[in-house]
């Protein structure tokens, strides 16, 4: 079943999660806005007036009746770094890109009152759950991030704070879908080293050195090789490249494009 739906014409919400678990957002924007043509860019560090970004935090803000006080968003160098965030995080990366949590490309968090974002435009979005501590988490996840096993990192993170890997819930998000994503051998063997003897690949050869890859199951078959069930993972079939008019696609666009923005986060509830 498709886990996303999309909740009004800014973003896609992950509906399961946020129907059974009060004060739980989590979702994923897409290109649109309501209030103007202009696409709805979440990314500081593709946009020629950071300003515009800022207004448009301000506005997704409102609608998820989220301050940006207590954003927290991450610099996203496509490596593997994985950071646990607390309210002392509060507001890094929310208004100025450069106060974003440095070399990190995952976070985690136990606690409320904290939306952890980060940015995509092809890449994997992962996000994690687990009710009975309540973590939540989210991991970036492009081909560098995927071969160098940044969900592993992420599981393994949890793990050492006692999270239970067969306890996880696992959302992977809007992507490049594999017919729009195609790679070359180099590429592929780093694929192969990550996993090793699987039984599905992630990949097909269409022609001499070219491979259509998907990202998505190469994350789905790394998060259960790491112990998180396969009946906990949920993966979209929406993809970045196919639906020009739900989102930006760096591939797509030729690198020329904006961002959307993964979130979640736990709300004060009183």
């Amino acid at each position: 079943m498709e886990p996303f739906v999309l909740e009004n014409k800014e973003f896609l919400i992950i509906k399961d999660w946020v129907e059974e678990n009060q004060g739980l957002i989590a979702g994923f924007t897409t290109r649109n806005q309501r209030w103007s043509d202009t696409p709805f860019n979440l990314g500081f560090h593709v946009a020629e007036n950071q300003q515009d970004v800022c207004l448009n935090k301000e506005k997704l803000s409102e609608l998820l009746e989220f301050p940006l006080s207590s954003w927290v968003g991450a610099e996203q160098t496509h490596e593997v770094f994985i950071r646990k965030v607390t309210k002392e995080d509060k507001g890094k990366g929310s208004v100025i890109y450069d106060d974003s949590l440095k070399r990190t490309d995952g976070f985690y968090t136990f606690e409320k009152d904290i939306l952890l974002t980060l940015c995509f435009a092809d890449c994997v979005p992962i996000y994690f759950f687990e009710s009975k501590s309540q973590c939540l988490g989210i991991a970036h996840a492009g081909w560098k991030g995927s071969v160098n096993g940044i969900a592993e990192e992420m599981v393994a993170s949890l793990a050492n704070e006692g999270v239970k890997p067969d306890e996880l819930m696992v959302v992977i998000g809007p992507s490049i879908c594999e017919k729009c994503y195609i790679v070359d051998d180099r590429v592929i063997k780093l694929v192969q080293n990550r996993l090793e003897a699987v039984e599905k690949k992630p990949y097909n050869l269409i022609q001499e050195n070219q491979y259509c890859l998907n990202l998505q199951e190469l994350n789905k078959q790394i998060l259960i090789k790491n112990g998180v069930l396969e009946e906990h993972i949920a993966v979209t079939q929406l993809c970045t490249s196919c639906h020009r008019d739900l989102f930006f696609s760096h591939r797509r666009d030729k690198g020329k494009t904006g961002r959307m923005m993964g979130f979640i986060g736990w709300k004060e509830v009183f």
